[in-house]
């Protein structure tokens, strides 16, 4: 009777874990070029004004996580569609992914190393 247990704990744990990765993902640049080919993809950049005027990946919408109405603006984008979601490093984006998570977005994707790992990899950005 006990191993029958243990093999439901087991499965309930596998299918959160594998729920909650399909939810959620951190991505490479490499991934991030295959999904910028989806039409539907909202890009978000959670940066700084100061930091977006530097430089951004074309496309993305400027949300600063700062920004108190945050939450307010990233409401208005479709929790159906998926979102890719960047800062300077991966920090913020982290955070700000995990609100996308608690909000109800359905696909997440969080950049690993951030705009700077995406600049300093040669990729093409947009200075205004």
């Amino acid at each position: 009777m006990n191993l029958v247990k243990y093999t439901w704990v087991a499965l309930i744990a596998v299918a959160c874990t594998s729920s909650q990765a399909q939810n959620y993902q951190r991505i490479d640049n490499a991934k991030l070029e295959k999904l910028l080919d989806t039409e539907a993809l909202q890009l978000l950049d959670v940066r700084t004004p100061e930091e977006v005027a530097a430089g951004y990946i074309e496309g993305a919408e400027h949300i600063d996580i700062y920004d108190p109405a945050f939450i307010a603006k990233v409401s208005k984008l479709d929790k159906e569609q998926p979102v890719v979601v960047y800062c300077a490093a991966g920090g913020r984006s982290a955070s700000a992914g995990q609100k996308l998570k608690e909000m109800g977005f359905k696909e997440i994707y969080d950049l690993a190393g951030g705009y700077r790992g995406w600049a300093g990899a040669g990729k093409p950005t947009v200075k205004d």
